[in-house]
């Protein structure tokens, strides 16, 4: 029987030995990244961002981006759960597949607290809250005043996405009723907004700056835990009256759960230098972005803790997806 131990004591040993030689010298070869959701979006660019830096300065690496889009991220994000677990296939993940998804959809294809191996932390970026030029709204005082004296619609770019639901979010905590409209993307919902058909408009940074430096949009507040440089002027919710209030979009890299540890810590490392360089830092927070990085420990501590938030925000908000 000692005999029967030590031999397997042995094959044990060397199966790690040998996995520890493997990865030595990792990568070996190109490594793929799923982006759940469509070519030229906002967490495509980011990732192709990031990988490019990491290639342009260590030839060593190689990367292929496979966008696979659908289902709010799930379809992709489940490709990356279902994937061999060694080390050369990753997920771009986010808020909403990660932790808005798993309260929203009646079925998830996967376990977003368990499938996944977290890796870095990629960015972050607030959610502005615009109005029409010519709005009475200025302030969020102003909104909430007109919130008493009319039926106030609050446009997204579809049910469930981060801007809807720190909408709901922000609704709740202010006290106030408002009539969400969705929308199929950010492009329609800005299109009614100038038209007059709706009042409000949590959005992403990319996809209204231009419009409000042009004139045509005002933010009346970001829900960062601090003003972002691209909008200075414009205050935070939380000062603007609702003390601790945060709601960001992230970004993130993860890997299948059971992912060599030797893989993650590698591309962990060098993702992390990427974000450290002052071009990337620039581009970033010219969007309204800010980069993060960090451990994997650190993503993973982050992720649950964003997981229970949204999904609490995400249930007191009644939206589903069956």
């Amino acid at each position: 029987m000692k005999t029967i131990h030590r031999l397997a004591l042995c094959a044990t040993l060397a199966l790690h030995g040998a996995l520890a030689a493997a990865q030595a010298g990792f990568p070996t070869q190109p490594i793929k990244i799923v982006v759940p959701f469509p070519p030229a979006g906002g967490t495509d660019v980011l990732t192709r961002l990031v990988v490019n830096e990491i290639t342009a300065k260590d030839t060593r690496w190689n990367f292929v981006i496979d966008n696979k889009p659908g289902a709010g991220g799930n379809i992709g994000l489940d490709a990356v759960a279902k994937a061999r677990k060694d080390g050369y296939t990753f997920g771009a993940g986010q808020t909403a597949n990660l932790a808005i998804n798993p309260a929203l959809y009646s079925r998830m294809p996967f376990d977003a607290a368990k499938d996944f191996a977290p890796v870095v932390l990629l960015a972050s970026q607030p959610v502005v809250l615009v109005v029409r030029a010519d709005s009475a709204i200025h302030t969020l005082a102003d909104l909430k005043t007109q919130s008493k004296s009319r039926q106030l619609t609050m446009a997204s770019a579809g049910t469930g996405t981060v801007g809807h639901v720190a909408g709901e979010m922000f609704a709740r905590r202010a006290g106030i009723q408002v009539m969400h409209v969705p929308y199929k993307g950010a492009g329609p919902a800005i299109t009614d907004m100038l038209g007059g058909q709706t009042d409000i408009y949590f959005a992403t940074p990319p996809s209204v700056i231009s419009m409000v430096k042009a004139g045509k949009l005002r933010a009346v507040a970001v829900t960062s835990g601090k003003r972002i440089e691209v909008l200075p002027d414009v205050p935070t919710v939380a000062e603007s009256g609702y003390p601790g209030f945060v709601a960001e979009d992230w970004k993130a890299l993860v890997a299948p759960a059971g992912t060599p540890a030797e893989a993650v810590d590698a591309l962990n490392a060098v993702a992390n230098a990427a974000l450290k360089r002052p071009d990337v830092v620039a581009r970033l927070r010219d969007e309204g972005s800010e980069a993060r990085g960090g451990t994997a420990a650190e993503l993973g501590a982050f992720m649950k803790s964003e997981q229970v938030r949204w999904g609490t925000a995400v249930r007191e908000s009644g939206a589903r997806v069956d």
